[in-house]
């Protein structure tokens, strides 16, 4: 299996694009053959061969097509079914970037959807195909961030900024340090004008990226820690829950688990292919 983790090479591209992502899974791999994707406030496109079909389940509800699509900001885990071959190339956006990017031509409010994609329509001119950059992604990494920099630079040279993007782009930081009903002071504006802005930009409440982002640094510390040395109750404490129903009831919400059953599933995608570690 080859898996990487790579930020774009430019700062104009990864001013809207926080990483791109590489996954090449063969069916001789060991490990859950149905990861689960945990809830995420940012879009992300995915490039794959044009006959290799992808599947992703929730509650009562199926989402299934075959190569190039795009995942917009999902509340709820989905499950990925990579029983055959996989290989997929991914481009993760900044949490509200699709609203600057009109160029693209895709709705930036909706929620839980997955769309097919016609990937010539978002190359333009750019002489390059999806298996060529797949191929890349294999035998020359950097080669292909260069690639998918260039490829993307046009379309973000001609964003759409305007004042709920530059608020939102201000409030994202301050949902890691402060209160919600904090953040129009911080920013000298009154609190609904933040929370209008932000759900005109991105499709979310506060709350709900509030809680994506720490569910994604929950699993991110656990990740790097044995089911052993866990402590709930000193993981309740640190990532700000009054006591350790307080946590259970949160995980419960998110991806309709308790901590206990978590640690024996350990089934999300972190902990099938890898976390911050595999970042390079």
């Amino acid at each position: 299996m080859i898996m990487w983790i790579k930020s774009p090479k430019r700062p104009a591209v990864s001013k809207y694009i926080a990483n791109y992502w590489f996954l090449e899974k063969k069916t001789d791999i060991d490990g859950d053959n149905y990861p689960k994707l945990n809830p995420d406030p940012s879009a992300h496109l995915i490039l794959s061969p044009a006959n290799q079909a992808y599947k992703y389940e929730r509650t009562n509800e199926v989402s299934q097509g075959k190569g190039t699509h795009f995942i917009y900001p999902y509340c709820k885990t989905l499950q990925l079914d990579h029983s055959t071959p996989q290989i997929c190339l991914g481009i993760k956006f900044h949490v509200g970037a699709l609203y600057s990017l009109k160029k693209l031509n895709i709705p930036t409010t909706l929620l839980n959807t997955i769309n097919d994609v016609i990937f010539d329509d978002i190359k333009g001119e750019a002489q390059i195909n999806v298996n060529e950059l797949l191929e890349l992604a294999i035998t020359t990494p950097d080669k292909c961030l260069e690639m998918l920099d260039e490829l993307f630079m046009p379309l973000l040279m001609n964003s759409h900024e305007d004042k709920h993007s530059e608020i939102t782009r201000k409030i994202l930081p301050l949902l890691e340090t402060k209160l919600l009903n904090e953040i129009g002071a911080s920013l000298n504006c009154s609190q609904r004008t933040v929370e209008r802005s932000f759900l005109r930009v991105t499709g979310l409440t506060l709350k709900q990226c509030q809680s994506m982002n720490k569910l994604e640094a929950i699993l991110e510390f656990l990740y790097q820690r044995e089911q052993k040395t866990i402590n709930w109750v000193d993981i309740a404490y640190q990532f700000g829950f009054s006591d350790q129903p307080h946590l259970i009831r949160y995980l419960k919400n998110q991806i309709d688990l308790t901590p206990k059953d978590y640690t024996q599933q350990r089934g999300f995608t972190i902990d099938v292919y890898g976390g911050v570690d595999s970042k390079q």
